[in-house]
């Protein structure tokens, strides 16, 4: 039944959507600090331009000019909804590769084994490796997080078991993974209307997660649908929580920890935020 009701609204989002895939661009500042700290920075374009290299199993989102980067760039492994292609998602991994960001996103409409968002990391070993490669020397593989809505969020969780993988951020996760196999912080959203993926499939996760630091954050007014295309309200807080783990990226944490953190205080974007003990008590890094 859940295939049935994601098959046609998301096939005609691939066919609305696939255009052409080439490289697409993000403004472009010299310099790379964002420079703040607030939620709304974060929904804004980061500081890279961003090109698109679609292969067989994995398509590849990242800074247009890594070759000449002057550092090395975390990843985040995408998994897609039912039926649903990378394409459909483009925006929102645009988005993160424009904060500097590498985002391998697996082109399987079947991701919830996670073997394909595996794929994908595999390949920017391969990459990172190889001296002929724009991307050698220029993928830190030792910061890499899991991402991907509806069965690609189960399969986010699925693959957070990774050692390799040092966080997870599952967007209205179906119900197929066990997030006792995760070892990491989680952050998982949820939609307050989404009647495919209802609230409380996500929030069943999050009692389950007492072992790691995990938060659960449920998008007011957000449907099943709304991080496709334009991803609105979730492009500031993913990208904040992956500067934050990913990049050490200290001005984010107060969005996420602290007594008066931002997503705990912004109502007009949040219905419901819960912080398990050990995501209270998650230390700030010291300057």
């Amino acid at each position: 039944m859940l295939r049935r009701r994601l098959f046609v609204p998301l096939t005609a989002l691939v066919l609305a959507l696939s255009g052409p895939v080439g490289a697409a661009a993000a403004p472009a500042p010299v310099d790379a600090d964002l420079g703040t700290g607030s939620a709304g920075g974060y929904g804004d374009p980061g500081p890279y331009a961003t090109a698109v290299d679609v292969g067989a199993v994995t398509t590849l989102y990242y800074p247009r000019d890594i070759a000449d980067s002057d550092r090395r760039h975390p990843v985040i492994v995408w998994g897609n909804g039912t039926f649903a292609f990378p394409v459909v998602y483009r925006n929102l991994l645009l988005h993160w590769a424009s904060h500097g960001f590498i985002v391998a996103a697996a082109n399987t409409p079947q991701s919830n084994l996670g073997v394909s968002m595996r794929a994908g990391i595999d390949m920017l070993e391969r990459r990172n490796a190889d001296s002929r490669s724009d991307f050698h020397g220029r993928v830190d593989l030792d910061n890499i997080g899991a991402s991907g809505h509806s069965q690609g969020g189960a399969a986010s969780i699925v693959v957070g078991d990774d050692p390799r993988v040092d966080t997870v951020l599952p967007i209205q996760p179906g119900p197929l993974a066990d997030i006792d196999d995760v070892d990491d912080p989680v952050l998982l959203l949820a939609g307050q209307r989404d009647s495919i993926v209802l609230p409380w499939l996500v929030k069943a996760f999050y009692y389950d997660a007492d072992h790691i630091p995990a938060i659960y954050g449920e998008v007011r007014g957000a449907d099943h649908f709304t991080v496709v295309g334009h991803p609105g309200p979730f492009a500031a807080p993913t990208t904040a929580w992956f500067r934050l783990h990913l990049m050490d990226d200290q001005a984010a944490y107060t969005e996420f920890f602290g007594s008066d953190c931002g997503i705990c205080t912004d109502s007009d974007t949040w219905s419901d935020v819960r912080r398990n003990d050990l995501a209270i008590r998650f230390p700030a890094v010291a300057p």
